[in-house]
Parts: C-alpha cells; structure tokens; sequence
C-alpha cells in the first residue's frame, strides 16, 4: 500500500515565527476501490487509538449494502516527518445480538470508540428516517472481534417518531469516552426536529450533547451551537464528531464541525467546546438554557491541504518530542471515485 499513498509535508513556522496552535503534519490517500479482507475499504466515518494493541481503529459506515457492516485495524506512524503508509491489520464483523451479521439497511455505523477501561469498542449508529421507516438510533458494544455485548440507553427525545426525534442522516454522528471511561458522551449530527430548522448560509442551529454514565442511565444534555453553513446553496453543517480534550476533565471537549456544499465542496472546522457553565436541557426545550461556548481552533482549508475531502473521524494520535500533541483525521469518501480518502495528521500545541 506504501506506493498508492501520498504523503504532503508539514507546514513549518520560519526561523524566528511564532509556533503555529495548529500545524499540518501530512496526509495518506488510500486507493479507490481498496480490497482488504475480502470488503472494499471505504465509508469511514470513525477513528480511535487501541492503547493495547496500539493499532488504529477504523469504522465503516457502509450500511451493508456493499459488504456486511464492519470495522478495520491499521498500523501507521506518525512523528514531525509526517504520517507514515497506512498497513490494515485486520477486518471484524460488526455482530448482531444473536452473532449474525447487519441486513441491507439495518445500520448505519458513524463512531467508534475504544473503552479505556475494558478494551471493548463502543460503537453508534444514526438510525433511519425513510417514508414509513424509523429505526432508532443506537449506541453498541463489541468486543475487538465484532461481537455483540450489549448497548447503552439512548435519551428519549433522540428516538425516531413520526414528528419528533432526529432528521434523516442527522442522528448521534459522534461520540467520546471522558473522566477516565466513567461517562460517554455523544453529540447529533444536526437539530432534533422537535428543536427547530437545521443550519442554513443565514443561521446556524443548536444540536443536542448527551452525556451518560458508563452503566447506561442518561444525565445531562447540553445545547451546541452548530454555525452557518459556510456559502449559499445547496448544502448543509453539522458535528461529525466529538473527542474529550482530556482524559480526566469532561467538560473540555474538540467538535469537528463538517460542512458542504454544492459546487463547493467541503469545509471542516474544529473547535474546543467548554460545557462547564452550559446549562442542561435534558428534557427541556433547547432554547432554554446558556449554550456551550466554543472557540476555533482549525479551519482545514487554511493549513495547506491540497483538497479536504468529507473529514468525518478524529482521534488522538502519539505526543510530539516538542510536546505537541496529535490530531488524526479520517474521510468517509462516500464509496464514490470523485472523493477521497485521506488520514490526516495535525499537531496542536
């Protein structure tokens, strides 16, 4: 796979700049079309870091319509040089309860997590919103191989209803474990219906952070607000996914905003989110209570990327020897040849 990769330079402040908050470390493109363990690699909209196996975790959101839903392991290094070629390890089945595989439209898998406290993966999937099909979302456990453990409660305002409860493709998109595994959080992709319009060039739009302790019951949620979509036209904004700044502190989190539109293409901005004084609206209306503030902290499209593709996944990657820490990025290319998909690695001071 080494020779299908592409990888770019970092960007590197000149002698006697300032350092960079945010720097471009390099990119690897996987092949259209890549064959690995018998499924075509594509659609991966979720990344973590198995501490205990150090390997990548990388889930697809292929609703086994192409190939039963599954998740991938990979290898790949990354240091100031950039980030190395990208060497898959290993494809599990996602399990059904019963230990079959996910029927055609069944699932859509977005995030994947890795629990700090039992190696397991903690995995969500948006659910369906179709004419006469509703399928609720979901938050599931498997172990490393893909099989089903259990899952977690999801809030009750997040189920499918006929006029309430997540829009189409706008369900929980990301999740994260915090305070050391004691709490999982997950956030919307866009606004409840029942919480007003999705974002558009003239406003943006709060969506829902849940948060719930490990063992399931639901505490807290938390209204985000979502910014414009980034042109007129035919497009959309909405958080893609969430990663706890730190281990031990769940208030402090990073929200990668994902935006597109038609002719356009892509715009994705990741932000630090506080929730510390943001007022919970769990059961309430979400215009009720202080929102949680947020401060940018990259814009894509301003550090040097050739192209940013549909940037979905993120992950904490190995700390620099200058004691930055990496940022890993992973693009749901849509199983479609006019995209592509990039790992993209970026060091954050």
């Amino acid at each position: 796979m080494a020779g299908a990769a592409l990888l770019l330079p970092g960007g590197v402040p000149t002698a006697g700049a300032a350092p960079a908050p945010v720097r471009l470390l390099g990119e690897q493109v996987l092949p259209f079309g890549l064959e690995f363990g018998g499924t075509t690699v594509g659609g991966l909209s979720g990344i973590d870091f198995a501490a205990r196996t150090g390997e990548y975790v990388l889930i697809s959101d292929d609703r086994s319509e192409r190939d039963p839903a599954r998740f991938y392991t990979a290898r790949f290094a990354v240091d100031d040089g950039g980030i190395g070629p990208i060497t898959f390890t290993g494809t599990h089945l996602l399990r059904t309860a019963d230990g079959g595989e996910y029927g055609a439209l069944s699932v859509d898998p977005e995030e994947i997590r890795v629990d700090p406290r039992t190696g397991d993966f903690v995995w969500t999937q948006e659910g369906e919103r179709f004419e006469d099909l509703l399928i609720d979302p979901a938050t599931r456990i498997a172990h490393p191989d893909g099989s089903y453990v259990g899952e977690l409660p999801i809030a009750a305002n997040t189920a499918v209803r006929a006029n309430s409860g997540p829009r189409r493709n706008a369900g929980p998109e990301g999740a994260t474990f915090a305070a050391d595994g004691m709490l999982f959080m997950t956030a919307l992709e866009g606004p409840l219906l029942q919480d007003g319009p999705a974002p558009t060039a003239a406003a943006g739009a709060p969506i829902r952070l849940t948060v719930q302790a490990r063992s399931g019951p639901v505490l807290a949620q938390y209204a985000y607000p979502v910014e414009p979509v980034f042109a007129p036209g035919d497009g959309n904004n909405g958080v893609a996914s969430i990663l706890a700044e730190n281990s031990l502190d769940p208030t402090k989190l990073l929200v990668l905003e994902r935006g597109y539109v038609a002719g356009q293409g892509n715009r994705i901005r990741i932000y630090r989110a506080d929730i510390a004084a943001a007022g919970n609206v769990l059961d309430k209306p979400i215009g009720g209570a202080k929102p949680v503030g947020k401060q940018l902290v990259a814009d894509l499209t301003e550090l040097g990327l050739g192209h940013v593709d549909n940037i979905e996944g993120m992950t904490w990657g190995p700390r620099l020897a200058s004691g930055e820490r990496t940022l890993i990025l992973v693009s749901d290319n849509n199983f479609d040849d006019k995209q592509k998909t990039q790992v993209i690695a970026l060091a954050l001071r």
